[in-house]
C-alpha cells in the first residue's frame, strides 16, 4: 500500500491556512533550519525540519521503493507546528495497513546520498558539540553521524550485491559523498562541511580581549592519501589542496562595533603529472615524472583556478631541496621552474606568477641559519603584495542580511584596481567594490602607521580586502609547509593586531608568548593535516 501523501497529492503542495487557527506565515529566513526529524513508513521517509524558534516547519519526502534510484520530493510549503503535525497524523492514518508512520531519529542535517554497489545510502549528523564562535555564528563539530539505507528492509534482502555492502561502508571515508544538490534544490536540507582543521583560541593584549581563529579546509577535488594523490590531474586540481585562514576578531559588548581581521594562505601538491611507488622496504621512494606536457596545460588551469579564487598576484613559495646526491626532489625543482617560466610568457607583466625557491631543508640543517627569520621576511615580502581583510563591523551591519560597506575611495593601496575577485573571507559579509591596502608599515598622505585611510567618520575605519595569495609546497605539503605557514601567519598576526589598534608595530617577535600561542595552533593543525593526509603526526614542528 502507498504512503496516504503519494496517493493524496495535497500534501505536497500549497496548504491553505485556517486564519481562524494560526495566521499565515511570513516567508521563513535564508537557511532558518536548526533541528530535523525523521520519520519512515515502508514506502517513504519523511525529513521534517524546524527552525529554532519552533515557527517554521518543512517536509521532505524520500522514496524508499526504488532500490536504485534516488528520488526525492520537497514539499514547498511552509507550515506551522500544528499543521506539520496533523499532516504527519493523516500520514500514520493512511499507512496503518503496513505499521504506520515510525520515529526514526533526530539529526541537525542531511550530509549526503552515497552509493556503493547496490542501494543509496543517506549520511545525517546525529550528534554534534560546538567548537567556537564566529561574528555570532556557532561552529560545530560532528560526534555522531548515522548512515541509512534507504529502501526498506524487504527490498535490500532481495538486492544480490549487498552482502558486499558492509566491505564497502568500511572504505567509506575514502569517497565522495554526494550532496545531491540537483536533486536537492533547496540546500537548507543539507549542511557544508570543512573537512580539515579548526581552532579558536582566546587572547588578552593591552587590556583587549580578542578571538584568534585557525581554520584549514581541504579540497574535495582531488581528495586523497599521500603516494595515491599525487601532483595535479587533467582539470588542474592538486593533490593536497588546503586553504589556510587566520581570522582575528575583537570580543565587544553587544552593541558595540566589532573588528574583524582575516588572511588566507594556501598550500597544495607541485602541478605536475607525477608520481612515487609505494614500497615499505624504501624509505624514500624514488619520483616519477609520470607524464610529460611541453605546454604545461593541466599546470597553467591549475593556476588559472586559484586566480578565479584569490585574485592577482599569485606567489609560489617553493621549498624542496634543490642539490642531491641522488636526484629525487631536485627533478620536481627544475622542471616546476620550467613550468612557470613557459606559463610566464603568455601572460602580462603584472600578472605574472611569482615563484620563490627557497631550500628549507638546506637552511634548516645550517646553524648559523635562523629559518623562521628568513622565512618571516618572505611572508613579509608576500603580505606586501596581497594586502589581508580588514573591517569594522556595526550592530547595523552584522543585522542587516546583505550589507553595504561605505565608498573606499579615501583607502590608499598600492595597486588601486582592485579586480572583481578580490577576496574577502570572512563569511555573511560582501566585500564588492572595496580596495585593499597591502603594506600595513607603509606610510602616506591620508593614512596613519597601520594603512588605514581617512575617513569622513573617524570613528569607523574603511575596510580592506587581500587580493592574491601565497601558495607554499614541499614534497607532501605537510612538514616543511607548515613550517613556512607559521612563519607568515606570524607576520600576518602583527599586521592584524596593528590594523585593529592593539599594537602599534607590526612586528611580534619570536620568544614572544603570543608568537608561542600562535606556534600550539600551527602544530596542532600540521598534526591534523599529516593524519588526513600521511596517516602519521607531522616529524618536523615548526620550533
Amino acid at each position: 500500500m502507498e504512503d496516504v501523501s503519494g496517493n493524496a497529492r495535497p500534501q505536497w503542495q500549497e496548504v491553505p491556512h485556517d486564519s481562524s487557527a494560526s495566521p499565515p506565515l511570513s516567508p521563513p529566513p535564508e537557511g532558518f533550519m536548526q533541528k530535523f526529524r525523521l520519520y519512515e513508513t515502508r514506502s517513504n521517509f519523511y525529513m521534517v525540519g524546524r527552525d529554532k524558534s519552533r515557527t517554521y516547519w518543512k517536509i521532505l519526502k524520500i522514496d524508499r521503493s526504488e532500490p536504485l534510484e534516488l528520488n526525492i520530493c520537497e514539499d514547498s510549503t511552509t507550515y506551522t507546528e500544528r499543521e506539520c503535525s496533523d499532516l504527519l497524523r493523516r500520514i500514520h492514518e493512511g499507512n496503518r495497513a503496513t505499521g504506520g508512520l515510525k520515529f526514526v531519529t533526530t539529526c541537525y542535517g542531511i550530509v549526503g546520498f552515497i552509493k556503493f554497489l547496490g542501494p543509496y545510502y543517506m549520511l545525517l549528523i546525529t550528534k554534534r558539540r560546538q567548537i567556537g564562535v564566529i561574528c555570532g555564528h556557532n561552529i560545530y563539530a560532528i560526534s555522531k553521524s548515522e548512515i541509512i539505507p534507504l529502501p526498506h528492509s524487504a527490498v535490500i534482502s532481495s538486492m544480490v550485491n549487498y552482502k558486499n555492502e558492509n566491505r564497502q561502508q568500511t572504505q567509506f571515508l575514502d569517497l565522495v559523498v554526494d550532496t545531491n544538490l540537483e536533486t536537492l534544490e533547496n540546500t537548507i536540507w543539507t549542511v557544508a562541511l570543512v573537512y580539515g582543521f579548526f581552532r579558536q583560541a582566546t587572547l588578552s593584549l593591552s587590556g583587549r580581549d580578542l578571538r584568534l581563529t585557525l581554520i584549514a579546509r581541504r579540497s574535495r577535488h582531488y581528495a586523497g592519501t599521500r603516494y595515491l594523490k599525487r601532483g595535479v590531474n587533467e582539470n588542474g586540481r592538486v593533490a593536497n589542496d588546503v586553504e589556510t585562514e587566520q581570522i582575528v576578531i575583537e570580543d565587544v559588548p553587544e552593541g558595540v562595533p566589532m573588528q574583524i581581521s582575516s588572511v588566507v594562505q594556501n598550500r597544495g601538491s607541485i602541478p605536475l603529472f607525477w608520481s612515487q611507488e609505494t614500497s615499505r622496504l624504501i624509505l624514500k621512494p624514488d619520483i616519477i615524472l609520470s607524464k610529460r606536457d611541453q605546454t604545461y596545460e593541466a599546470t597553467r588551469l591549475h593556476f588559472e583556478h586559484l586566480v578565479e579564487r584569490y585574485g592577482n598576484p599569485i606567489i609560489i613559495l617553493n621549498l624542496i631541496k634543490t642539490n642531491e646526491k641522488k636526484p629525487r626532489e631536485s627533478i620536481l625543482r627544475s622542471e616546476f621552474a620550467n613550468a612557470i617560466e613557459v606559463i610566464n610568457k603568455d601572460l602580462s607583466e603584472e600578472n605574472r606568477l611569482k615563484f620563490l625557491h627557497w631550500d628549507l631543508h638546506k637552511h634548516s640543517r645550517s646553524k648559523a641559519t635562523n629559518v623562521l627569520l628568513l622565512l618571516g621576511k618572505v611572508a613579509a615580502y608576500a603580505l606586501t603584495l596581497t594586502g589581508f581583510f580588514y573591517c569594522q563591523v556595526t550592530p547595523m551591519l552584522l543585522s542587516e542580511e546583505h550589507p553595504k560597506w561605505s565608498s573606499s575611495e579615501n583607502v590608499v593601496a598600492f595597486d588601486m584596481s582592485a579586480p572583481k575577485n578580490a577576496r574577502c573571507h570572512m563569511a555573511e559579509h560582501n566585500c564588492d567594490e572595496n580596495e585593499e591596502s597591502g603594506n600595513s608599515d607603509r606610510k602616506s598622505s591620508g593614512t596613519n602607521g597601520n594603512g588605514i585611510g581617512d575617513n569622513s567618520n573617524p570613528s569607523v575605519k574603511p575596510p580592506m580586502v587581500q587580493k592574491g595569495v601565497l601558495r607554499t609546497n614541499c614534497i607532501d605539503c605537510l612538514d616543511r609547509t607548515n613550517v613556512a605557514q607559521y612563519a607568515y601567519g606570524l607576520a600576518a598576526l602583527g599586521h592584524q593586531l596593528c590594523a585593529l589598534g592593539v599594537t602599534t608595530s607590526t612586528r611580534i617577535d619570536l620568544d614572544d608568548p603570543l608568537a608561542e600561542e600562535l606556534m600550539g595552533c600551527y602544530e596542532r593543525m600540521g598534526d591534523t593535516l599529516a593524519h588526513q593526509y600521511g596517516g602519521s603526526a607531522a616529524h618536523n614542528k615548526v620550533g
